[in-house]
Formats: structure tokens, C-alpha cells, sequence
């Protein structure tokens, strides 16, 4: 977020903050939340801009950002920490391939990019959920907040009605009755 403006990084796809991948030897580590503390480095104390790209369907801005002048889009995917997006995109194809033949970050060996990842969890959550409708919508201290099922804190959401929590079946839907999506959806 700029200035209150909620803003998607045009043509790259970062795990989600709960993912988890595959190291190349052994074991697993959090790529998501690596990718999010790589995002949070390039962009601490700098100047950030972003150019305009269009706007996405839940209202997000497209953008190219940049801090300092340092391209953020380009550098997530040289660095390993993001996927060319190429269903919308294919910018960033070339710093793909070059990850990858370095073997860097998400690319070290072959992991599941966030968009399979995504589609795995809806599914499953989509077959848990009341009708279907899988995004859960939560009351707190911070306001009205939903969560997608990639959520790192979907699991630890239980819907209460009686506080006017419930359950949506698309991220409009959440939108359009005023609830915000939680930090790291």
C-alpha cells in the first residue's frame, strides 16, 4: 500500500506468506515469508514510485515500482523471490530463466509456483466451507477483515455469526460489503 492505495506488482507472482518450498538438497523453508521480508528490505526507509500499469478486477493498481530507482518487479524475479506472472504477463521472462539457471531463491529446485498453491487451497477450503464459500470473514480490534485460504491465519479463524462474522464465496463479494482483505492474504 502507497498513500492508501492498495497496489499489485504488475507481471510477477511472490509465494504466498504461508508458503513453504523445497530446498535443493534437503528439507523445506518458508518462501513466502522470505519473499515478504525481500520485499519489506528493497522498500525500508527509500523513496518508493510506481507507474501505473492499469487497474486489476478487485481494484488493485498495477504497477511497476521502484525504489530508489531500483526496479522492485525486476529484481523479486532475478533474485528468486517471484514468478514471471506470465498468464498476465511475460516482462519478466528473461529474469525467470536467469533465476532459474542460477538457481536462486524459488528456483533452487522445483517448487510449486503460488498460483497452483492458491488453487490447491481454495479447492480444499471450497469443500470445508458452508455452500461453498470459502473466504472467511473475521471481526476484530482492527475492523472487518477476510481471509483467503492461503492465509497464514486461515486455519485460526473460526466464524462466529453472533459477532458478524461470515463467510463470502469471492473477494468482490468481500469488497463490495466493505471488508478489507488481512495483512499477508
Amino acid at each position: 500500500d502507497i498513500n492508501g492505495q492498495r497496489i499489485r506488482l504488475e507481471g510477477i507472482d511472490a509465494p504466498e506468506k504461508a508458503q513453504v518450498c523445497t530446498r535443493r538438497l534437503f528439507g523445506t523453508w518458508k518462501c513466502g515469508m522470505a519473499a515478504t521480508k525481500a520485499l519489506w528490505r528493497m522498500v525500508k526507509d527509500k523513496t518508493v514510485t510506481c507507474e501505473r500499469r492499469g487497474t486489476d478486477k478487485y481494484g488493485r493498481m498495477l504497477g511497476v515500482c521502484y525504489a530508489d530507482g531500483v526496479e522492485i518487479n525486476r529484481k523479486m524475479v532475478r533474485d528468486g523471490n517471484a514468478w514471471a506472472f506470465v498468464k498476465y504477463s511475460d516482462i519478466y521472462v528473461a529474469e525467470e530463466t536467469e533465476a532459474r539457471t542460477g538457481k536462486r531463491g524459488v528456483f533452487a529446485t522445483d517448487n510449486q509456483p503460488p498460483w497452483d498453491y492458491r488453487t490447491r487451497h481454495w479447492a480444499y477450503a471450497k469443500e470445508q466451507a458452508p455452500a461453498g464459500c470459502a473466504i472467511k470473514g473475521n471481526v476484530t480490534r482492527n475492523g472487518r477483515i477476510y481471509h483467503m485460504p492461503w492465509s497464514p491465519f486461515y486455519d485460526r479463524v473460526a466464524i462466529d455469526g453472533a459477532r458478524g462474522e461470515r463467510w463470502f464465496c469471492s473477494e468482490q463479494e468481500a469488497l463490495a460489503a466493505g471488508w478489507r482483505p488481512a495483512g499477508g492474504s
